[in-house]
């Protein structure tokens, strides 16, 4: 990923001088870069290149080595040089960095000539021509396109020739193209991988036509959107998007095509595979790609933590269509990055709104009823117990008993298996013929006939799992209907726990104490020590019946077809199972690793977070374990120096690299994490109670309680204040994650005047006037950084004014306002007057400094209380800052002052 920002940051700059400057400091700016890029070949240490991209840091400079060693023979011997050996050479980081930079025509090739740079190895070994240049040269693309799916393209000119053959090429070529570019180019080839991802999109963007209302068209477009669509469903592709920030146009992208093949009657109503080109399976694999993109079931603990007021980060389709349609009115958005070529369909550059998708919007309203309440109460149509009746023959055309199983309009959720079977006795049954978004309508009241039916012993569980398997085989998009019923169902607290006892129910006998053993591991690792079983086992683990349910319908999946349902299925496993009302995620985990032995390490890590879902006390270790890492552990009310300390001691370098295979370091932990914290109070009181603790530490570190000999090893005041700065930046950031843009406006608004102004054995300012002071100093700098991090700290971007300006404003203004109340007198204080004081002047300072854009949407009352109190306090020039900071409203006050 580094490899691919470094360069895109560099483009922009390089273009903006060339379009809005000489061309003589253009020229020169370019020259900087080929010197940063030679220096660059100094730093050893930082150029080792990881095993992943050894081969391909090896094959850049085999490159240079060919183009060295070409111009050296002359032209004339070029072709005896590669036919009596082939050039290989070893690469590391650099010559990845430098082909980067050729490759995006930042830089030519003439930086393959620096001294040292290459280091060929002639090798006579038979020489392998390149498919691309090959391709390049006119050799067929059917014969190449094994080899070219898994070698990435180097250069933009060889995407563009088969983007030719993908636009304008035969049947076979397009269909041949399209699953190239979603290949190695797609997913490692960071020399050009922006370009690639474009045209992905554009292709994705140019097969669809809303205005054609002819159902063979886009029939006739199925199998290369089929191999695009498929081609963009890895794991890795949602992390390639979101770096590049297309999630939103690919959003907006999917959306019609779920509305248009959604739309489609299927006519072959055999078992749908992702192999398979099909009306289903198009739509199936565009609606579970768009479904990764957002969170289509919202955790029920989300609501909870809703409650208490905490924000909670909701990405939904909504906000989705808002990013993409607000970019599209913003201009020079990618200026340096897109070239002509690369710009969306014209009918792609309108803005996109849900109320335009009316099959969309209809699953979608239902999807979220389904979450917020029991679903067999009501039905919205009369013709929907008739569509889940024939549905419930496919789920139930293998069970070996059936007793009176259907949905009927008279059922409830506690008597869905009431009234005649419809045609269940029927053989082969056939599908029905319906959309697939009549299908998704229906699932859910199947699902709850079916779950209800196990649930009072009507129906055995292998049955139930094998007819849901029938049910996701036919209509693979049917497992996000199954996944967001039972994440809802698990939360109403009405189903019993089943035994997993390896006979009706798989069993994680197996594995479960490896599972919690390592569980273990990766909590200690972290600084986490908890008690992971705090009451008596049961004689056989248990999980409630969705859960069960869920758990052995994953385990029943394809291997192939594990990496497409995957991002779906895990996501409903861990909502499932951090919502049940006792720990169960080392129960999922350990079925899940006898499954997938190969994802342990992976189901370990996942597993890791759930302790932090329900128990503050391992939430409040794990805080302090990241200050701790970040600044070095605290003895005896002192702070220990470590040379492992920093940023790589709280975020480490890789899972692995503290000598373990299953270790994480304590700042991963947090933000994997942090979003699932019940109580966000806690972690505020927890942050604020080690910030304190570590400003003391300092100021102690500063006291004048040693004697005079030893006066010099005390810590300087500047070098503590640094310090306090440190330590406020890693609070702040652990905040905004924990939180977000709620939680910093409860901060400005409720839990730091709350803080200031309780009195106790451990209130603020009772330590001494140094540690007091110093407390002030932290607090202001905490206060002052989440805000500057949530709301951004000046007004050119679009996207704050729209929507961060009035919270902001909101939260700005009622903290000074108690601040200049308490100035006043009106209010009482509970901690110090040093610390109070302290805080005071450090946080109008830090306002006056560094955010002065927040200024001037403060009332101009308050400013002028504000200012009246700093005077008082004789700090005459930091009141005339804070209102000359106040906009033109604020002028006849200045004056007044100054008078």
């Amino acid at each position: 990923m580094l490899l691919a920002i470094v360069p895109l940051a560099i483009a922009p700059i390089l273009k903006e001088d060339a379009d809005y400057l000489d061309r003589g400091v253009a020229c020169a700016r370019r020259e900087e870069l080929v010197s940063s890029l030679h220096v660059l070949g100094q730093f050893f240490g930082l150029l080792s290149t990881p095993p992943a991209v050894l081969h391909a840091a090896n094959s850049a400079a085999t490159k240079a080595a060919v183009a060295v060693y070409s111009l050296e023979a002359g032209s004339e011997n070029i072709h005896s040089l590669r036919d009596s050996f082939s050039i290989k050479a070893v690469g590391n980081m650099q010559h990845l960095i430098v082909e980067a930079c050729v490759a995006r025509n930042l830089v030519d090739t003439s930086v393959y000539f620096f001294p040292g740079y290459v280091v060929p190895i002639k090798d006579f070994s038979p020489v392998h021509q390149c498919p691309w240049r090959a391709l390049m040269e006119g050799s067929p693309l059917m014969g190449l396109k094994d080899v070219l799916i898994v070698i990435p393209a180097s250069s933009l000119s060889e995407l563009e020739k088969l983007h030719s053959f993908a636009v304008s090429g035969s049947q076979e070529e397009k269909l041949a193209a399209s699953k190239i570019l979603c290949g190695a180019s797609f997913l490692r080839g960071w020399n050009i991988q922006e370009h690639v991802v474009r045209m992905v999109l554009k292709l994705l963007s140019t097969l669809i036509s809303l205005d054609s209302g002819s159902d063979s068209y886009y029939t006739h477009h199925m199998p290369m959107l089929h191999a695009l669509l498929c081609g963009i469903s890895s794991l890795d592709t949602v992390h390639i998007l979101s770096m590049y920030g297309l999630v939103p146009e690919l959003a907006a992208i999917l959306m019609p095509i779920c509305e248009i093949f959604g739309s489609l009657p299927e006519s072959d109503h055999k078992s749908c595979s992702f192999e398979d080109v099909s009306v289903y399976s198009v739509f199936s694999s565009a609606f579970l790609s768009l479904l990764r993109l957002w969170k289509f079931h919202r955790p029920p603990i989300e609501n909870a933590l809703s409650r208490y007021g905490v924000s909670v980060w909701e990405l939904n389709l909504e906000y989705l269509l808002l990013l993409r349609n607000s970019r599209l009115a913003l201009e020079n958005l990618s200026i340096g990055c897109r070239a002509s070529m690369l710009q969306f369909d014209p009918l792609f550059q309108k803005p996109v709104y849900i109320d335009s998708l009316p099959k969309l919007r209809a699953w979608y309203s239902q999807n979220q009823a389904c979450i917020a309440s029991t679903i067999s109460s009501a039905y919205e149509r009369k013709s929907i117990p008739q569509l889940a009746n024939k549905i419930l023959k496919i789920v139930c055309r293998k069970m070996t008993k059936v007793d009176n199983l259907s949905v009927s309009p008279q059922a409830t959720s506690n008597s869905s298996m009431s009234g005649p079977p419809v045609g269940i006795q029927e053989d082969g049954c056939e599908g029905p013929p319906v959309t697939a978004w009549e299908i998704l309508e229906a699932v859910p009241f199947v699902l709850e006939t079916v779950l209800t039916a196990c649930a009072h012993g009507r129906l055995s569980s292998r049955d139930l799992i094998t007819g849901l398997r029938d049910l996701v085989d036919f209509l693979p998009a049917s497992i996000a209907a199954i996944v967001s019923f039972f994440s809802a169902e698990i939360t109403r607290g009405l189903w019993k726990p089943v035994m997993l006892n390896g006979t009706d129910w798989p069993s994680p006998a197996a594995t479960l104490m490896e599972v919690e053993s390592d569980i273990k591991e990766v909590l200690a690792s972290a600084g986490v020590h908890i008690n992971f079983s705090p009451q008596p086992r049961p004689v056989m683990p248990m999980l409630p019946l969705p859960v069960a349910a869920l758990i052995s319908l994953s385990i029943t999946v394809k291997m192939e077809e594990i990496n497409h349902l995957q991002g779906i299925i895990s996501q409903g496993l861990e909502i499932c199972a951090t919502s049940s009302s006792w720990p169960s995620m080392s129960v999922v985990g350990a079925l899940w690793s006898q499954k997938v032995r190969r994802w342990h390490d992976y189901i370990i890590l996942t597993c890791s977070e759930s302790p932090f879902t329900r128990d503050n006390n391992a939430v409040g270790q794990l805080i302090r374990s990241c200050f701790s890492s970040f600044l070095g552990p605290l003895v005896n009310g002192r702070s220990c120096f470590l040379a492992n300390r920093g940023v790589t001691s709280l975020m480490g370098q890789t899972p692995g690299q503290r000598g373990s295979r299953r270790s994480l370091s304590p700042g991963c932990l947090y933000m994997r994490s942090c979003g699932m914290f019940m109580d966000n109070n806690f972690v505020c009181e927890e942050i604020f109670k080690v910030v304190m603790e570590r400003a003391r530490a300092l100021a102690n570190e500063c006291g004048c309680d040693r004697a005079s000999r030893l006066m010099s090893g005390r810590m300087p005041l500047s070098s503590a204040s640094s310090s306090v700065e440190q330590i406020a930046s890693l609070a702040a950031t652990m905040l905004c994650h924990a939180g977000g843009v709620k939680l910093i406006h409860l901060l400005y608004g409720q839990i730091v005047p709350t803080l200031l102004l309780s009195a106790g054995d451990t209130k603020l300012g009772s330590a001494g006037p140094l540690c007091s002071m110093f407390e002030g100093f932290a607090l202001a700098f905490v206060l002052i950084l989440s805000g500057a991090s949530i709301w951004g700290i000046g007004v050119d971007s679009p996207d704050y004014i729209s929507v961060h300006t009035t919270k902001r404003r909101q939260a700005v203004g009622r903290h000074l306002e108690f601040m200049a109340k308490v100035m006043e007198g009106n209010m009482d204080l509970g901690c110090g007057q040093a610390t109070w004081r302290t805080y005071v002047l450090c946080f109008v300072g830090l306002l006056v400094d560094f955010v002065p854009t927040w200024i001037p949407e403060v009332q101009l009352e308050t400013l002028q209380k504000l200012a009246s109190g700093l005077q008082k306090w004789n700090e005459h020039d930091l009141a005339l800052s804070l209102l000359e900071r106040g906009g033109p409203k604020a002028v006849t006050i200045v004056v007044e002052s100054m008078l």
